[in-house]
């Protein structure tokens, strides 16, 4: 006979919660890497974020009727999108916001150019009852991104100054993620899940260490460095 157990709610240690952003990580693609094949630069710190909207969008429903009764839903693709808020952003940045440099050391920068692709990554920390904050953390790598042209507003120095909060709407196209998914523009690490070993080969990779650059990975990357 199998073993039955009802449902229980609220166990200590299963009250989790995510909270907070940091470990900003940019890699831009660079036209003239490989040969002129081009390719993701290594990665820069992204300092000062202060917040990543995640806005998924499409799966909508579209009915269909046949002999007098609904016959099905048909699914429109699904879309990834997010807000990046930040204090500041790393100057690698500068071209995928377009902007350019005129001279090789870079004091005057032009608007209005080409924008280069980046992807991006980031930390939020997971929390529970019993562990607080240091449950453990989600990396987030989002792929294909493209930075929409938004707006910055200055304003003049008072009693009660405020830093200026710089905001990109971004959009992505998404990459082939192989063993059988749907192409996808997000990648969800859970610390929680994977061992501590194999977490460490994804830092190293995607955070640079001793023996190499930040370094640009896809899914298929990753999953092959820990299998």
């Amino acid at each position: 006979m199998p073993d039955y157990a009802p449902l229980v709610w609220d166990k200590v240690g299963e009250r989790f919660y995510e909270t907070g952003v940091s470990n900003g990580v940019l890699w831009v693609w660079d036209p003239t890497l490989n040969s002129g094949a081009g390719g993701f630069a290594d990665g820069v710190a992204w300092n000062g974020l202060t917040n990543v909207s995640e806005k998924p969008s499409g799966a909508e429903p579209t009915a269909l009727y046949a002999d007098n009764i609904k016959y099905l839903n048909l699914l429109s693709a699904e879309e990834f999108a997010c807000t990046i808020e930040a204090y500041t952003y790393p100057d690698e940045f500068g071209v995928c916001d377009g902007s350019a440099a005129l001279d090789s050391a870079g004091g005057l920068i032009v608007g209005q150019q080409k924008r280069r692709q980046f992807a991006f990554s980031y930390q939020t920390k997971i929390g529970n009852d019993v562990d607080g904050s240091d449950k453990g953390y989600k990396i987030h790598i989002v792929y294909g991104c493209l930075a929409a042209p938004t707006e910055k507003g200055y304003a003049t120095i008072n009693d009660s100054p405020e830093a200026i909060t710089f905001s990109w709407e971004v959009s992505t196209t998404p990459i082939d993620i192989g063993s059988g998914f749907k192409p996808s523009a997000l990648l969800i690490i859970d610390s929680t899940k994977i061992t501590d070993e194999k977490m460490t080969l994804i830092k190293n990779k995607i955070y640079g260490c001793s023996n190499n650059n930040s370094t640009y990975q896809t899914p298929s990357q990753i999953l092959t460095l820990i299998a």
